[in-house]
């Protein structure tokens, strides 16, 4: 392994002036605006997601829950609106329940040091690290992807588990622990890359062992390909239909806030009005689902048999399984236990990632990326 001072120094320097500006990033040396509230939410959402991706619903988060204790206020169904699009809901959950300890068992005060964090629900050992040393200061380290693949091209060696964490703490620098550990993370993310490594600009390849020729990992699973069918029932102006043309006048409801009296059939009472908008039939998910539980969906159908073409086909890919999405138009909503939305609700209410893209797809909503209603 790299002498930890030359190690230290090369990386650092080059971090001073090169480090991304972040939206949650305060400048290298800060002592002042590392807000915890702020660190910890985007370490939550930059586990598995691009940073290009955290950016806009970060910002969009933020200006819906500004604060943990608005964000402990607020309804799990918001919690997850606001999620959308990010996907890995459970965080979302996790991070509302630690949202509301903290405010309501802590008094407000965020953990101070990772032994804290990890205390808290769904804080592992690398979030609770990367808070603790970026916003507090503990000399304590951080391995992610790519401080791993880091670690493993500097030694030259199979790091795996514990050596891995030992060779971070190593190379860990104990007057700078926060900067250090963003400065690995930031190396691994735009020089240290998995493919194409830009040895050439790296801070410390005279100390790197490999200068990009790191021990192979696994290859990559193959993708899993599925094809799955989904209706798409929508109506305007309260009449309209699922694909035949024959009017329907459906209960509208909003899952949140319903308003104005029961028709009987789940939703306010619609006979004599005019809606100017669209609404659409969604079912939602059992809150004990394994995957996006309490997320609302279109309802999934089996390929009709009556030869007909779909209404359109989009791709969607979930971890290693690409979908081929074929999405119809039924003459009624194939399933009773779902409701009728209104298009000015969904904003409201939390949409799976494909729900939103079909929908955009469809032109009910002016954009894929979640636009709060508050």
């Amino acid at each position: 392994m790299a002498h930890p001072n030359s190690f230290r120094t090369r990386l650092l320097a080059w971090y001073d002036t090169h480090a991304r500006k972040l939206p949650w990033r305060a400048p290298p040396r800060a002592k002042k605006s590392r807000d915890p509230y702020r660190v910890w939410l985007s370490e939550i959402m930059l586990q598995q997601t691009r940073v290009a991706a955290v950016i806009e619903h970060y910002r969009e988060f933020l200006r819906r829950f500004p604060t943990v204790e608005k964000l402990a206020s607020a309804r799990e169904a918001s919690v997850l609106a606001a999620w959308s699009g990010l996907g890995y809901y459970r965080r979302a959950r996790m991070l509302h329940a630690a949202a509301k300890i903290i405010v309501h068992d802590l008094n407000g005060q965020f953990p101070a040091t990772a032994e804290g964090w990890l205390a808290l629900p769904g804080i592992g050992r690398y979030t609770a690290a990367a808070v603790a040393s970026i916003v507090f200061g503990e000399a304590v380290a951080v391995v992610d992807g790519n401080v791993e693949r880091v670690l493993q091209r500097v030694s030259g060696q199979r790091l795996a588990g514990q050596e891995l964490w030992r060779a971070a703490e190593h190379l860990l620098d104990p007057a700078r622990p926060g900067d250090f550990n963003q400065a690995m993370m930031e190396l691994g993310a735009t020089v240290c890359t998995p493919r194409a490594p830009a040895c050439l600009t790296c801070p410390v390849v005279k100390l790197c062992a490999t200068r990009g020729e790191m021990p192979r990992s696994a290859k990559t699973p193959r993708q899993n390909k599925r094809e799955i069918h989904y209706a798409l029932c929508q109506t305007k102006n309260g009449q309209g239909s699922c694909g035949d043309g024959r009017p329907r006048k459906p209960a509208l409801s909003d899952p949140e806030h319903s308003e104005g009296e029961s028709n009987g059939s789940g939703g306010p009472d619609v006979s004599g009005r005019s809606f100017g908008e669209r609404a659409v039939f969604l079912v939602q998910r059992p809150p004990d689902a394994r995957l996006m539980a309490g997320m609302w969906e279109l309802p999934e159908i089996a390929q009709p048999q009556n030869h007909c073409k779909p209404a359109f086909t989009l791709r969607h890919s979930i971890t290693v399984t690409d979908h081929t999405v074929r999405v119809w138009c039924p003459p009624a909503p194939p399933s009773a236990s779902g409701e009728w939305i209104l298009s000015s609700r969904l904003g409201r209410i939390p949409l799976t990632g494909l729900a939103r893209k079909i929908l955009y797809k469809a032109g009910v909503i002016a954009s894929k990326e979640p636009k709060l209603v508050d």
